[in-house]
């Protein structure tokens, strides 16, 4: 959009540019498409995958072991999991018996999907999305700036909205990063990160507290980290999860949230070497450009904090996810947890649980939080949004749910971005206990030493 303050690093190639423009000419001669109605959600494209629930023994558990299986939920004794054909004769050949949820599932997908006026009702799309942090560039220019970080497999730009007073100058303030849509299916990933963005530009002129946060410091949102695989769990497979990398083996994607840099590979556990697998690392650390944009801009702030949203599961994960046992920092990390579920709890009565990562249902290798942590030495969180459970709605969020489940976490992004821009978040050292393995970052700019 001409005249909007928009930034873009690194810049697309010539090559690149001429596909853009091709591509662009290509829908501007479709756009009477654009008015026909959406197909179906039974029209779509569920693949070979089947949603199976498991016993919750810990026999079976123990057996589960060293699968890299994706993981949806464990309810009322019962592990559910999104199963591949493989996945399926390695439980076969374990002797591990399942039983089929996939009826049960797409019915309540469908059901759900037909109450509302389009496929992704009111849950942006990434065309949504793009066009949402436009408007609030345009209508808040001298606080707010659209950046690009770089494209996607598929060409789709990855979008920023940096939010700081003088917005146009690079004055190198203390940062907190916001990421949504790192698997494609946890739409409401979008939602909370958006209404974050809107939240602080509208109340700029109107709350003193917010001011003075907008003028001490710099909030970077990334609502969709994977537009690729957004679209494409709007328009083919609900469940989709990775993004939409042609693995050359009949498989597509790769688990974006596995393919950081800090302990990228570490097990078969944490993720996986297989291309089918859901949570396939990829070829080596940040092979995905979508991965390579969040490290770059990573690397040029003096970021001091991090939230990645998830759906679901209602709790607040901090590192090590890849390992069971605690970092040197687990006071900081557990209490800053603490603090920022105290101060959700009251809005909607909802309960976050708080965890270190690893000593949850599973493990996790070259995810976004053990990388900040691990390769930077701040806080970093995962925040996995409601519901608790499939019976409420699973990755499915009701559209009425999306402002409520945004109140609750309000909150607790303030309280972050507060901690971020005190003297708190200035005094905090690199102390991982954890070599770093991310060899291709640039130093933050920092004001405090970290070795």
């Amino acid at each position: 959009m001409k005249g909007l303050p928009t930034e873009r690093y690194p810049r697309s190639s010539p090559r690149l540019q001429k596909k853009k423009e091709r591509l662009f000419l290509i829908l501007i001669l479709c756009l009477p498409l654009l008015f026909v109605s959406p197909v179906s959600p039974a029209a779509q494209d569920y693949g070979d995958r089947d949603i199976i629930s498991l016993s919750g023994t810990e026999d079976i558990l123990s057996k589960l072991k060293g699968l890299s299986l994706d993981f949806l939920m464990e309810w009322k004794g019962r592990v559910y999991i999104v199963a591949s054909p493989t996945d399926l004769v390695r439980l076969q050949e374990r002797n591990i018996p399942y039983v089929l949820e996939s009826d049960r599932f797409y019915r309540r997908l469908f059901s759900e999907t037909a109450a509302q006026t389009s496929l992704n009702g009111a849950f942006h799309s990434y065309a949504e999305t793009e066009r949402e942090l436009m408007t609030l560039a345009q209508d808040h220019p001298l606080i707010a700036r659209v950046v690009d970080l770089g494209d996607s497999l598929e060409g789709r730009n990855i979008y920023a909205l940096k939010i700081s007073r003088n917005v146009h100058l690079d004055e190198n303030k203390p940062a907190m990063l916001i990421t949504g849509c790192h698997h494609a299916r946890e739409w409401i990933s979008v939602e909370v990160a958006l209404l974050f963005c809107r939240h602080l530009l509208e109340n700029d002129a109107l709350n003193a507290d917010i001011k003075a946060l907008i003028d001490s410091g710099e909030v970077w949102v990334v609502p969709v980290v994977n537009p690729d695989g957004l679209e494409y769990s709007i328009h083919s497979y609900r469940y989709w999860r990775k993004n939409r990398r042609n693995n050359g083996t009949a498989s597509f994607g790769v688990d974006l949230n596995r393919n950081y840099g800090h302990m990228w590979g570490y097990d078969e556990v944490g993720s996986s070497s297989d291309p089918d697998s859901e949570v396939y690392r990829g070829t080596g650390a940040f092979s995905e450009p979508e991965s390579q944009a969040i490290r770059d801009l990573f690397s040029r702030r003096d970021f001091r904090a991090l939230i990645s949203y998830h759906s679901y599961s209602q709790v607040i994960l901090y590192p090590w996810g890849y390992k069971h046992d605690p970092s040197v920092d687990e006071g900081l990390l557990a209490g800053l947890a603490r603090q920022m579920a105290d101060l959700m709890r009251p809005v909607n009565g909802r309960d976050y649980g708080v965890e270190r990562a690893g000593d949850g249902f599973y493990l996790t290798n070259g995810d976004t939080t053990d990388w900040a942590y691990g390769e930077y030495g701040v806080p970093a969180y995962t925040i996995e949004l409601p519901p608790v459970d499939q019976l409420y709605g699973g990755f499915f969020n009701s559209e009425a749910d999306i402002q409520s489940i945004f109140a609750e976490n309000l909150p607790a992004m303030l309280f972050l971005l507060n901690w971020t821009v005190s003297d708190s978040g200035s005094d905090l050292p690199f102390r991982s206990d954890s070599p770093k393995t991310d060899t291709k970052r640039k130093p933050a700019k920092i004001k405090s030493p970290r070795r």
